[in-house]
């Protein structure tokens, strides 16, 4: 077999996979997508430039990404080496004002600068902002409930308000907007630290975002955890209102983020593997995807 037959067999695969994709890239064109970094593809050296690269994918795909990030790990490292005790309570960590001090410095200048660093090794694309940044997102002091009593886990905030203006000229001059969870305060001038699953979810329904995909370190939603490990692939956000008091606390602020999502116009909403390299392209480019996609109730039946 001459060289350039061996070499038209091996490349054909490839176009194939380009090919099934066409439909995918049709439907996406110029749809905003807001994606949640997060898990080990943030602290994996190898997840973390595969994660690049699938955004930086995305962009010249004509779509047009917005990542937002928290920093659980690096944060939690941080607070050790400050000497200041990480607690968590109703799933969401105890923030004190020395605390917020050390949040916003790993969050806006650690985690969010090596995120741009890696995004623009590709071009000058990302750019990074917080919350606090032109009012995109304003919060106020947010009190959960245990046991029937509210409690005070201190500058942990609940959004109030989200302003789209700076990342909608971002996305308008073709860059990649790149949010750290931080919100400026709606009454005292202070700045809260926002559950990036949360503050994903809200940016997504008010940029009026075709997807929402959050990166996490399972592979979807199981059907019946821990006694099958079968990932749920669909599911409507009514399904999802009544799973969401047996799920466990990790998991509920994503699938809250997911139901606020789609239920605020967004198309569809996925909880995707970030373990897996590249598993953006996969979700958004295949007719397989991996993970579980949240629909809204009406789009059962025809929503891909």
């Amino acid at each position: 077999m001459s060289t350039g037959t061996t070499r038209k067999h091996t490349a054909l695969p490839k176009a194939q996979i380009l090919i099934e994709a066409l439909p995918w890239l049709t439907r996406h064109h110029g749809k905003i997508v807001v994606i949640k970094f997060g898990g080990n593809a943030m602290v994996n050296e190898e997840l973390k430039a595969a994660f690049a690269q699938d955004v930086v994918f995305l962009r010249h795909a004509g779509l047009k990404p917005v990542v937002v990030h928290g920093g659980g790990p690096q944060i939690s490292a941080a607070l050790d080496r400050h000497g200041i005790v990480s607690e968590f309570k109703a799933g969401l960590r105890v923030t004190t004002e020395d605390a917020m001090d050390v949040v916003r410095m790993v969050l806006a200048g650690q985690v969010q600068r090596e995120l741009v660093g890696l995004l623009n090794q590709h071009g000058p694309l990302a750019v990074g902002l917080t919350g606090e940044d032109a009012h995109t997102i304003t919060a106020t002091r947010h009190r959960p409930e245990i046991d029937g009593e509210r409690i005070d886990i201190g500058r942990v905030g609940e959004i109030t308000e989200i302003d789209t203006g700076a990342i909608e000229a971002l996305l308008a001059d073709g860059r990649i907007p790149v949010v750290s969870s931080i919100a400026r305060s709606q009454d005292d001038g202070h700045v809260y630290n926002v559950n990036a699953d949360t503050a994903a979810a809200a940016l997504a329904a008010a940029l009026g975002a075709e997807t929402l995909m959050v990166l996490t370190d399972v592979e979807g939603l199981y059907e019946d955890w821990p006694n099958s490990d079968e990932v749920i692939s669909r599911l409507t956000a009514s399904q999802l209102e009544k799973l969401l008091p047996e799920l466990s606390s990790g998991m509920v602020p994503k699938m809250e983020g997911c139901l606020h999502a789609v239920r605020g116009g967004v198309t569809t909403a996925r909880v995707i593997d970030g373990r897996v390299q590249h598993s953006i392209l996969l979700e958004i480019f295949t007719d397989e995807g991996i993970g579980t996609m949240v629909v809204p109730d009406e789009l059962e039946g025809d929503a891909q």
